[in-house]
Formats: structure tokens, sequence, C-alpha cells
């Protein structure tokens, strides 16, 4: 196959037909992996007169110009080849593969949010462990440790058991 070189975004005419199955979703993502590691693999293109027609790549070529490029690296294709790869796009296997690829993403994505969740809740408990190790002791009065006679394992538990106590230490309330 041919080189990949560099085409001028606007000399590329996107077909009406395929503009209207762009996701915003997968160009984000696209956008943020070209931000990441650069265009990994060039689009398809082939020429029309003055210009030239997106044959594969439109999240590709999306996502560049969502990121204000102004050329994208692609690979001039014949129109004969054209043809064959929107006949083979549209075959049963290949929305089959686009399917299986969806649900693997869903599944990928899903497993990063449970460990981002699993993350941030561990982390929250670490936060509240260290927050109570370094809460200075109450003193004076109400606090059960500071009246005589009691422990931390005979404050009461509910406010029942608090009103019960209170009643059977006279009244005070």
């Amino acid at each position: 196959m041919a080189k990949p070189e560099s085409f001028p975004i606007e000399k590329i005419y996107v077909p009406v037909k395929r503009k209207k199955s762009v996701r915003p979703e997968v160009v984000e993502e696209i956008a943020g992996s070209i931000l990441e590691s650069g265009q990994q693999a060039p689009i398809l293109v082939r020429p029309d007169e003055d210009r030239f027609v997106l044959v594969d790549g439109l999240h590709r070529l999306e996502a560049c110009k969502a990121l204000g490029e102004e050329t994208i690296l692609g690979i001039v294709v014949s129109a004969e080849f054209a043809q064959h790869k929107t006949v083979l796009s549209e075959s049963p296997e290949a929305e089959a593969e686009r399917d299986k690829m969806a649900r693997l993403k869903k599944m990928r994505l899903e497993k990063e949010a449970a460990e981002r969740s699993t993350a941030a809740s561990t982390g929250a408990r670490e936060t509240d462990a260290q927050f109570q190790r370094t809460r200075p002791a109450k003193s004076g009065r109400g606090d059960a440790k500071a009246l005589p006679g009691r422990t931390s394992d005979s404050r009461p538990k509910t406010l029942s058991d608090w009103i019960t106590r209170q009643k059977n230490d006279g009244g005070r309330y």
C-alpha cells in the first residue's frame, strides 16, 4: 500500500450519508488518543477533481478537526478500492465485528469506572481513618469519658440507651 502523506483537511469532502454516522463520544476518545500519542492510523481518501473524498477514517478526521488541526495523515486509494471497502464495511461480518468492539469498549469503560470508584472510596476511608487518629479527645461536660466511672465501652449505643441511662443517673438530660 502507498505511504501516508499529509492532506489539508479543508480539501477532504465527507459524503452527507457518512456525516450522519458521526458519534461524538468516539470523536472525543480518538481526539484524546491523538493528543497523547499522535495520529496512529491514516485515513483513506480517493481523488475527485480538485479535492479528496473520504473513504475511511471519519472519526479520525472529525477528531483532528476538533483539535484544530489543518492537516491529517492519509493514504490515497483508487475508486475501485473505495467501492470494495464500502461493500465490505456494510457486510454482516463487519457489523458483527463493530458490535463486538463496542461491547468490549463498554466493558472496559465499566471496569475503569469501577476501579476509579473503588480507589475513591478507599481514599475516603483512609482520610476518615486519619481524621479519627488526629482528632483530639473531647473533654468537659457531657462527655461520657469525662464522667467518673464511665469508659468508652459503657457509652450508650442508641438514643434509647442514652435516655435510659439519663433516667437511671438521676434524670439529667
